[in-house]
Formats: C-alpha cells, structure tokens, sequence
C-alpha cells in the first residue's frame, strides 16, 4: 500500500488539476490527474496535447506507428541547397589540412566502429519514442539556456501536430535538426539561426519546429527525412495533397543566403499553395453549398412532415368529432328505445280504468304542453303514481314532467321522495269527482 504523502497532492498540484479540468471539459479527475502526470504537471503541454487530441491528432502518449512519419521526401523535384566546408588556402592552410587529415579519419572511423558495434551491445535508447512533447520542450530549454531566448518561435508540440497544423493552416513548415556534436551546430545558433533578420522572416513567414537529435522525436524525424549533414534545415508544405518536403538545406549557411534560399523556395512552390487554398476554398463553399441545401432540403422535409402532422390532426378531429356524433346518436337511439320500452311497460302495467257509474271515480282532463287534451277516470283509492304513470305512457308527454293542479296552484306529489316514500292517493290529495290537471315540461330543466 502506497504512503500517504506519495497518494496526496500538493496544494499546487490540486490547483493545476482543477484548472486542467476547467481548460479541457473532462469529468473524470484520474483521467486529468494522468494526462498531467504523463506530462510532469506541465499545464500548458498537457493542455495542448488534449486540445490536438480533440482535433484528431493522436495523443503523444500513444505508441508510435511502426510505419515512417507521413511525408513525401521522394520527389526528385526537391530543392536541395549544400553549403561545404571552406578549402584551406595558403600552404600553412594545407599543410594544417594534411597534416591532420589522417588524424581526423582515424577518428571518425573509430566513432563510426565504435557506434556500430554498440549497437548490437545496447539498442540505440533514441528508437523509443515515449514521450515527444517532453523531448521537444527539453531541447527549446536547453537551446535558451545555452543560446538565449532570443530565437525564432519554436512549435511546442510534436513533429506530427506540427505538420497537421501546417497541412490545416496552409502554411509553410520549416523543421531544423540540431546536432549538437556538430562542429559547424554552434555558429549556426549563434550567428544565422538568431539573428535578428533570419528570427523575424521565419517568424512572419511559416511555422518552426526544431528538435535535437540526440532526442528520440529529433531522431525520428532524422529517420524520416535522412539528411546528410548538420545543420539541416527542411521546408515542408501541402503539395498535391501530400505533405511534401520541398526543400533542403544543409550546412553553415549564413543569415542573407538562408533568407535567401527559403524566399526562393517560397515563391517556387507559391502557385502550388494557391492551388491548394483555391482548390480548398472551393472545396468550403461546396460544403457549404451543400450544407445549404442540407438545411433547406430538412427545412422543407420539416415543412412537410408539419403539414402532414397537421394533416393527420386534422383528420383524427374530424374523426374524433364524427365518432362523437355517432356515438351521440347511438345514444340518443339507445335511449329513445329506452323511453319507448318503459313507456310501454308502464302502460301494460296500468289498473284498468273505472266506469263512469263507479262512485269511487273520477275524471280527470290532463292539458298536455303541446295543447293537446287527455281524458281519464281513475279511482279514489289509487295513489298519485298511477296518474303520473298514464302520462308517462302517452306519446306527447314529455320524457320529465310534473303535475299541477290550475287553483290554488300546486305540484301534485306523484313520485315518492325520502320525506314521502309512499305518495298519497287520489282522495288524500284533495282531488274532486271531476278534475283539470295541467302536465308542466320538465325536459329543459
């Protein structure tokens, strides 16, 4: 189990964490934790490398392709300018340059030997790319602490970010390798590299990237672009779609000539990055073009499928609206049927209507709404619910009625109610031998 000192953060670590989260988006703290760790809690690289990550380069961090970095270096059309060595002049010169001519081969074969042979004793520890970002950022220290900070504006990312930077941006790349065991490395930092003119004409004119080859980034890029001598310097842009080394540059070359070798490579190769912004220009407004009549084609399709909801609205309302008619009806019906079927029961079930000689009769003329005049006799003794079931049976009276008798005005109670569960009889109403009943329309009430 790890100590607790080795598990906590440091208040500045804790701090740069959550400012890492809040410059990337990441919810997970681990994940932000490690992307930081992988970068020895350099913010500013790790942000960079997640931003490049999001753009679609690959992480640094990831393994290296087994295959070479992508760009064409066989196209006999490259530009390559070589500045050699001065001859010795004078006989001092040439007998200094024979003198240790034998001296120099012996060593350098003795090196060459020697890095030969352990090769097969210790595998070269530069094949193993673990960390570009780092090897560029330490080679961009060591080159301040050693040649000041005034110098070009070095491209902090890798070799591959740096070229989909340049490929996206249409720009020129101008990569420089530094041997630092060079003999010819030193002046070239000091008196072309930065300088004055040659710092403002890379800075205005391309991006710059530059590792050692001492590094394991620097000595990929070496691989892939096999210069011959240091310092080494490579103009990279977008040619025919293919990131394309267009020229190269080798040797001691002072301020005037680098300008002016880089300016003739430039207008060279101008009419190839016109092409290419025009040809990718259009390829924008076709995109856009197409985005358009995207959107008009969703507009229109939306449009549509707004009609058709509508439409299909529409329809089910009116549905809806003649499947409640329907069902009005039906109800209607029902209960029309209904009424008949009781009306006809209640008229089956009626007493029998007295003679006219009967003491115990009595004749009753109901005034119906529609002016229509009903005649009956009925008996003393029967109750109120027998005349309301008699008018309840006639076609003309209204489905709710009741029953008033014309002076004094009353309501007969014919139906029973909780006060009165039993409604009197004819006699205990009050009701004479002969009677003018008025039948009253409920229905609307």
């Amino acid at each position: 189990m790890a100590a607790p000192e080795e598990q906590e953060l440091s208040q500045a670590q804790t701090e740069k964490l959550l400012q890492f989260q809040d410059l990337t988006g990441l919810e997970s703290m681990d994940q932000c934790r490690r992307t930081l760790e992988q970068h020895n809690w350099n913010i500013e690289a790790a942000v960079q490398d997640r931003l490049n990550e999001q753009e679609g380069v690959p992480s640094v961090f990831n393994p290296p392709p087994s295959r070479p970095l992508q760009v064409n270096t066989a196209d006999h059309r490259v530009y390559s300018y070589i500045v050699s060595r001065p001859q010795p002049r004078g006989l001092l010169g040439w007998s200094y340059y024979l003198i240790m001519l034998p001296f120099r081969f012996t060593y350098y074969t003795l090196l060459d030997i020697f890095r030969f042979a352990l090769r097969f004793i210790r595998p070269d520890p530069r094949g193993r790319v673990t960390d570009p970002v780092g090897d560029v950022v330490s080679f961009i220290h060591s080159f301040e602490e050693k040649y000041g900070r005034s110098h070009p504006v070095f491209y902090q990312g890798t070799y591959s970010q740096a070229l989909n930077d340049a490929k996206r941006e249409l720009r020129y790349l101008l990569v420089y390798l530094h041997g630092e065991d060079h003999q010819d490395t030193d002046e070239f930092c000091r008196s072309t590299l930065c300088t004055e003119e040659v710092l403002n004409f890379l800075n205005t004119r391309m991006l710059f990237w530059a590792c050692s080859t001492s590094k394991p980034e620097g000595y990929r890029v070496s691989q892939a672009l096999r210069e011959n001598t240091y310092p080494f310097l490579a103009m990279i842009m977008l040619k025919d779609r293919k990131m394309t080394v267009v020229g190269r540059l080798e040797g001691l070359i002072q301020p005037e000539d680098l300008i002016n070798q880089l300016t003739f490579i430039m207008d060279a190769n101008q009419t190839y990055l016109m092409s290419e912004r025009l040809e990718r220009e259009e390829r924008n407004q076709t995109q856009v073009l197409r985005q358009q009549q995207d959107e008009a084609y969703l507009a229109s399709l939306r449009a549509d499928q707004e009609k058709d909801r509508k439409k299909r609205e529409e329809q089910e309302q009116r549905r809806q609206e003649e499947e409640k008619v329907r069902q009005s009806a039906l109800a209607e019906e029902r209960r029309r049927r209904t009424l008949e079927e009781e009306k006809e029961r209640k008229s089956e079930c009626l007493p029998p209507e007295p003679p006219a000689d009967d003491p115990e009769s009595v004749k009753i003329v109901f005034k119906l709404p529609n002016d229509t005049r009903v005649e009956r006799r009925f008996l003393f003794g029967q109750s109120l619910t027998v005349i309301y079931d008699f008018l309840f049976s006639l076609k003309e009276t209204p489905e709710k009625f009741q029953i008033v008798t014309n002076f004094p005005r009353r309501v007969l109670p014919c139906l029973p109610t909780e006060e009165q569960p039993n409604p009197p009889t004819l006699k205990e109403a009050g009701l004479s031998r002969s009677e003018v009943l008025f039948v009253q329309d409920l229905t609307d009430d």
